[in-house]
């Protein structure tokens, strides 16, 4: 079985990153990697890690060098994608690595992007718990079973991945309040793009930390916020903060919830060791999703070039909130990884083919 899989906004990180994974999967073979201002340039010119793609020339993002194959992942900016994917043959698995497929709300997606709604895309994020209405068949557990045989994917946000995979399990057994959330994040800066900006230059970048969509204006929180609600919130509020580090690649997300008034009623050895079993069971058998020991706690490094998310939380009895913490490479678990990952559930193949748990140390 050999996938042809074209890559549009190839010269990219997520692209890029998404192109360095796809070389090394045993079932595809990368076809047309495309560009918008960079078309007629060598691939290697602006990927030049990418050795065995280095002669690729890049040409530009169209229908016509995007049809013919069998996978077209669109690593483009928000707002870019729709009329492409919308051009494209239904029997093409499109993966969308942008936010234009993401939310199912037109009105979440106008008031925080500022344009019309392209509509809604099956979920990239496998791990996704789903609840369900009292007495409703659970045939569905997580997402997963949604990627089946799809032929239209919306991968998460690199944020929303962080910040849903730390706290759901709270939320999905009913331990934590998911109106009294707060999130702070530590954010690579490959995470905030390739294009020239005075904030990005290393003079101001180096030996500094930049919050950013401080005060409730990330374009995440909704994506968040219906992620939960699927998990089984009735209502979300988030106060949501991310900062730009002076690291390449890597979210380290901090997630703090009130205890339900239940869970906050239990005896504190009870309830340590009620929480960890729920985070336990809720990732039991995901090969990329681990929630470590007790005791020791993620870092970024931790998950460089895997696919994996790492977990840990604790009950701060004192302020009666858990505490998670989770760690993903953003480019990988947080974009391009979740898309080759979703790309081989909707195609029947081993969900964790081409990809790795294996980070690079030190």
């Amino acid at each position: 079985m050999t996938i042809r899989v074209a890559v549009a906004g190839a010269s990219g990180y997520a692209g890029g990153e998404t192109l360095r994974l796809l070389a090394g999967h045993p079932e595809v073979e990368i076809g047309a990697v495309t560009a918008h201002s960079n078309a007629g340039t060598p691939l290697g010119a602006h990927q030049p890690h990418l050795r065995s793609l280095a002669d690729r020339v890049l040409v530009p993002t169209s229908v016509e060098h995007l049809v013919g194959h069998d996978v077209v992942v669109l690593a483009l900016p928000h707002g870019a994608s729709g009329e492409i994917a919308a051009q494209l043959p239904d029997d093409v698995l499109v993966l969308d690595l942008g936010a234009d497929h993401r939310l199912a709300s037109a009105a979440d997606w106008e008031a925080f992007y500022g344009s019309e709604h392209a509509g809604t895309w099956p979920y990239g994020l496998p791990e996704l718990l789903l609840t369900h209405e009292p007495g409703a068949a659970a045939t569905e557990t997580k997402q997963r079973e949604r990627l089946a045989g799809v032929r239209r994917i919306a991968v998460p946000g690199c944020n929303v991945t962080a910040v849903t995979l730390g706290i759901q399990p709270g939320v999905a057994a009913g331990l934590v309040e998911a109106r009294d959330l707060v999130a702070v994040l530590a954010n690579g800066y490959s995470g905030a793009g390739r294009s020239l900006k005075p904030h990005l230059l290393a003079s101001e970048a180096l030996g500094s930390a930049q919050p950013y969509a401080v005060g409730g204006t990330h374009r995440h929180i909704p994506e968040i916020a219906q992620n939960l609600r699927a998990a089984g919130a009735p209502d979300v509020s988030i106060s949501f903060t991310p900062t730009l580090v002076p690291m390449s690649r890597g979210i380290l997300a901090t997630v703090t919830a009130r205890l339900a008034d239940d869970a906050a009623r239990l005896d504190p050895a009870a309830l340590d060791a009620r929480v960890r079993q729920a985070w336990e069971d809720a990732y039991a058998g995901e090969p990329f999703v681990r929630v470590l020991p007790a005791g020791q706690w993620p870092t970024t490094a931790m998950t460089l070039g895997a696919n994996t998310a790492l977990v840990q939380v604790a009950v701060d009895h004192a302020a009666g909130r858990v505490v998670t913490v989770t760690a993903i490479d953003n480019l990988v678990k947080g974009t391009a990884g979740a898309a080759v990952q979703s790309m081989n559930i909707a195609l029947g193949l081993p969900q964790t083919a081409g990809l790795t748990t294996e980070g690079v140390a030190p």
